[in-house]
């Protein structure tokens, strides 16, 4: 099973490692597209539009459906959803370590600026 996972999570950041790819999945995080559509932002042919958005299938990021000589495709966030549950196991990792680096360097400035001492005034009150 696990295996299987890191199989599946190596191909959606594959697919996820190509801008003209991620550009179409913005795209269909706003609703279902055609190829044409999906293809048309880019200077690419529909045949190297349709390698990218079978890059996405296969990553399960997509999925496309034929309506007579149309296709659609519509974005399928499941392998998204598992991509950033790997990814925020790491962002917890560096929240932590930066708060320690934060907590450190603010130990460190208290240490390095004194407090001012206060001058009186000659009958001994603050000015």
């Amino acid at each position: 099973m696990v295996e299987h996972e890191n199989i599946q999570l190596d191909t959606v950041f594959h697919a996820l490692g190509d801008p003209t790819r991620r550009q179409m999945l913005q795209a269909l995080a706003g609703g279902e597209r055609t190829v044409s559509q999906l293809a048309d932002p880019f200077d690419i042919s529909l045949a190297a539009a349709s390698k990218h958005i079978k890059a996405l299938e296969r990553a399960g990021l997509i999925r496309r459906e034929v309506r007579g000589r149309t296709h659609l495709c519509r974005l399928e966030p499941g392998p998204l959803a598992s991509a950033h549950e790997w990814l925020g196991f790491y962002q917890r990792f560096w929240t932590e370590r930066l708060d320690i680096l934060e907590r450190l360097l603010r130990e460190e400035d208290d240490r390095k600026s004194p407090l001012p001492p206060t001058s009186k005034t000659p009958e001994g009150d603050e000015k």
